[in-house]
């Protein structure tokens, strides 16, 4: 057992802002199932383990003399303590305060800004930090860690009531490894029997591929306790039992697993509080074999949008750990897939830096790619509900893959969903393709930031008129997945918001297109060659050019990009991240049918019309912009032109 020695020094240290408001959520929580904190201690105490074991492949002095891993439960009734101990890889003195007094991962303080002060709630979120130690504080007044590293002579301990500091000591530690003991609260003695502690490994950590021994409780039979030697049922005995199965989940046949084991296996792994929304549970076998337990989480993993992109699924070879950063297993793109591969091919003392470009791993990848997309689409077909809200969670990154992978992007783009004009869910390329108007040659679409204020894009209007489908795409990696794809059923994507909209192929209810040549010219001597033709002088530098639209029917104007130009929403955003030093002019288009523009063509006849005109030509190029959702260029001038047509307009 751990020891502290009272004559080194104690430093005093104060904890990371993050870590002591993930306290104060812990100390004010209601939490029901407080017995998570021993599934977090237990999986803590494993991954220490699987490190080691790691470590050692190339340094077995590590564990020489002690090569047998074990997570130790011990409990003194006596002192109110229950303590939980491993021989795995320790820690140092700077580890114990980057590990228990920081968080180091990226994205925490993010995700602590967005918590609602719902403390029940709240600390379900606690295993995501990947700092489910917290949960300690739950049901103990004090904590004290004592920790030797793996090959050093010296041990510290770490101690703290939770309340904003902890302290630091050299101590004493009989070998490698760490123990946690709490000092648990009075309304928290009930971890200190046996049966329930039992009960706990069993229900959530039974999985745990390394022994877990509970000490000093008596012996358990039938959820009873033995008598002690001595007549009582204090459970004070030093006896040992074994308490879990400690063999690797994924090695089971999966007949033989239960449910809830998958979901638990799947809260240690994944360090998450919600439920897996697809479990696979496979052995590959041939050329190459290997076996797997993979998992797609319900909730949206806090920081998996992190510029990092890292992969979270954890590498074996022959049930040993290797490592849980193996971006060459999947790639990026299916970063929100949890659990573990076991590979019977690669060498036990691969390294990481052996696994790049190494020929198994490539073959491992190739197959979880395909298991992963036909499970996928399997789910999408079977139960379209439960899919639309993998895609909410996922979506986007199903996305970077169609952007990113050439070879899989017939598969992703079947599996891709799309808010649409005519449809209130989620439609597939598929059904928009099946449900296309005679006479339509392109699937179309419109990117922006907000699916709710593209619908009301005046660029819909023509298309709405013909009860033409235009996909809402407001993610932006649409931006970047759309021009990278040609078509799909031969179909190419067009943006309504470039170049021509050449609709006269396709019938409308109310169609208001002229387009015999007489019906152009009456319309031209009404004016409107006039007024294009004023446009164009006084917004000469304003706009590439002025022309009749085919896309309007209730809005007066709008901009559209030129057909080899950029799309106007990724032009947008390459300019908000200066990736463009200016954006280009655009093309206005004015409504012929509309009640201004026809009484600006009238105006436009007469003469001196450039002059009394020209601030309703910037008023016009200023509305254009405005539907845009972007701002004017002079606002003072916009004021002053304002001013001086509604005056006149009174007059």
């Amino acid at each position: 057992m751990a020891k502290a020695s009272g004559k080194k020094t104690t430093e005093k240290l104060e904890f990371q802002a993050e870590v002591s408001r993930l306290l104060h959520i812990v100390a004010h929580s209601l939490y029901s199932e407080r017995e998570i904190f021993l599934r977090e201690l237990i999986s803590n105490a494993s991954d220490a383990c699987d490190r080691l074991r790691y470590e050692a492949l190339t340094k077995p002095k590590l564990i020489q003399g002690d090569p047998e891993f074990r997570i130790d439960i011990t409990v003194d009734k006596k002192a109110g303590t229950i303590s939980l101990s491993d021989n795995g890889v320790g820690m140092n003195r700077q580890e114990l305060i980057d590990n228990l007094g920081t968080i180091a991962r990226s994205g925490t303080a993010a995700m602590l800004d967005k918590l609602k002060g719902d403390a029940k709630g709240d600390v379900n979120l606690i295993g995501q930090f990947g700092v489910g130690f917290y949960s300690s504080f739950m049901v103990a007044e004090d904590v004290t860690v004592t920790t030797r590293k793996a090959g050093a002579a010296g041990a510290f301990v770490w101690h703290s009531d939770g309340q904003g500091q902890f302290t630091l000591s050299e101590g004493e530690r009989d070998g490698r490894g760490t123990t946690v003991t709490l000092k648990l609260n009075d309304d928290a003695k009930e971890f200190l029997e046996p049966a329930r502690i039992k009960n706990i490994v069993t229900t959530y950590s039974d999985h745990i591929p390394i022994p877990i021994n509970l000490i000093g409780g008596g012996n358990v039979k039938n959820g009873a306790q033995d008598e002690d030697k001595d007549g009582d049922k204090d459970g004070d005995d030093t006896g040992s039992e074994r308490i879990n199965q400690a063999s690797a989940l994924w090695t089971r046949p999966r007949n033989e697993i239960k449910k809830d084991q998958y979901k638990e296996f799947y809260h240690h792994v994944a360090h998450a509080a919600d439920d897996p929304w697809l479990t696979m549970h496979f052995r590959a076998e041939g050329v190459i074999e290997y076996s797997g337990l993979l998992f797609i989480p319900t909730a949206r993993p806090f920081n998996i949008f992190h510029p990092d992109r890292k992969n979270q699924v954890k590498l074996y070879v022959k049930r040993v750990f290797i490592t849980e950063e193996c971006d060459e297993l999947l790639p990026s793109w299916l970063r929100f897939l949890r659990g573990v591969v076991d590979s019977e091919d690669l060498d036990l003392n691969v390294s990481r830096e052996m696994l790049q470009n190494n020929p198994v791993v490539r073959k491992i990848k190739a197959g979880l790619v395909t298991r992963v997309l036909n499970e996928l689409k399997k789910k999408a077909a079977k139960e379209p509900d439960s899919y639309a809200g993998f895609w909410e969670a996922f979506g986007a990154l199903i996305k970077e893959g169609i952007y990113e992978s050439f070879e899989n992007r017939d598969a992703l783009l079947n599996l891709l969903r799309c808010q649409s004009t005519t449809d209130d869910g989620l439609v597939s390329l598929e059904a928009y393709v099946e449900r296309m108007k005679k006479g339509q040659d392109a699937i179309y679409y419109i990117t922006g930031e907000d699916a709710e204020a593209l619908k009301k894009s005046p660029q819909l209007e023509g298309f709405r008129a013909r009860g033409v489908e235009v996909l809402l795409l407001a993610d932006p990696i649409d931006d970047f997945w759309i021009p990278s794809v040609s078509a799909f059923k031969e179909k190419p994507f067009k943006s309504v918001t470039q170049g021509v909209a050449d609709l006269s192929n396709i019938d409308s209810p109310k169609d208001k297109k002229k387009t015999d040549k007489k019906q152009d010219e009456e319309k031209a001597t009404d004016g409107l060659g006039d007024l294009i033709a004023l446009l164009k002088i006084v917004l000469e530098k304003k706009v590439s050019d002025v022309r009749s639209s085919e896309r309007l029917t209730d809005s007066a104007v709008c901009l559209v990009a030129d057909e080899t130009g950029l799309d106007m929403n990724l032009e947008r955003l390459l300019k908000q991240h200066k990736q463009l030093d200016q954006a280009s002019t655009k093309i206005l288009e004015i409504n012929p049918d509309h009640s201004l523009i026809k009484s600006l063509a009238t105006a436009a006849k007469k003469k001196g019309a450039q002059n009394k005109l020209e601030d309703a030509a910037l008023l016009l190029l200023d509305q254009a912009h405005i539907l845009e959702g972007e701002p004017v260029s002079d606002p003072a001038a916009f004021a002053r032109r304002m001013e001086t047509v509604m005056t006149k307009g009174f007059a």
